[in-house]
């Protein structure tokens, strides 16, 4: 596990693209497993940013997301797929037809979720997956829970989750309750992962998800066994781990 440490968040956001960007360099068709939430948005800003100044081609690069909320259309604002319109897919020369998050609309979880895995499967998997750490410890939608989830799964959200996300909708009572994600498995076979992670609220996860135990009641901390994970925080959210 490699830890990069940012003064502040407009750093990290620096420092990931930096590493999403050589991605693509070395690999111009690679496949990009994306995130959302506010962590990842300065990371795509400097992405688009370096498009504009033509140092960066997504034109083979295909995409495939963590996850969709439930039962929100591709025109909702806050679904996932009009997230990664506005703050990446419409700014660069990625093919729409490359890009891929799970369809909150197939009332079919079971049916949404074998597609979903199959899909991922038929890019040979994921080239480098970014990641963004929930104050639970949930890496996508995959909550604490007694098993870690491997595929592509419909989740009920819990309260704590719905909590952190109501400031994106009217009131709670608004957000979704379930999910779709990518399972513990599904992001564990991509052959890099990088995590995003800033704020102080988050030292506290940060710490023992990377430096706990292992436990399906702390999803991230599965992490510590994948042989390739670089982690971008600034100060203050690794201000808790051991030196």
């Amino acid at each position: 596990m490699r830890i990069i440490e940012a003064k502040d968040y407009k750093e990290l956001s620096k420092q990931a693209a930096n590493i999403i960007a050589a991605q693509i360099v070395m690999k111009p068709d690679c496949v990009l497993g994306l995130a959302t939430g506010s962590s990842p948005i300065g990371t795509y800003d400097q992405l688009v940013e370096k498009y504009e100044n033509g140092d960066l081609d997504f034109s083979k690069v295909s995409s495939v997301n963590l996850d969709e909320y439930r039962g929100l259309d591709h025109e909702n604002d806050q679904s996932y797929y009009y997230f990664m319109h506005e703050h990446l897919f419409d700014r660069v020369n990625i093919d729409a037809e490359n890009t891929n998050v799970p369809d909150g609309t197939n009332p079919d979880a079971e049916a949404e979720c074998k597609r979903y895995e199959e899909l991922i499967r038929s890019y040979g998997g994921v080239d480098l997956q970014l990641l963004g750490l929930g104050h639970n410890g949930h890496i996508g939608f995959n909550e604490p829970a007694p098993i870690f989830e491997k595929e592509t799964h419909c989740v009920d959200l819990t309260e704590s989750t719905i909590e952190a996300n109501k400031r994106f909708f009217a009131s709670a009572d608004d957000v979704p309750k379930q999910a779709y994600t990518m399972g513990i498995g599904t992001i564990m076979r991509a052959k890099k992962i990088l995590v995003v992670v800033s704020g102080a609220d988050k030292a506290d996860i940060v710490a023992k998800a990377f430096f706990g135990d292992v436990t399906p009641e702390v999803p991230a901390s599965i992490l510590q066994m994948h042989p390739d994970v670089t982690i971008v925080g600034d100060a203050e959210a690794l201000a808790k781990i051991p030196r």
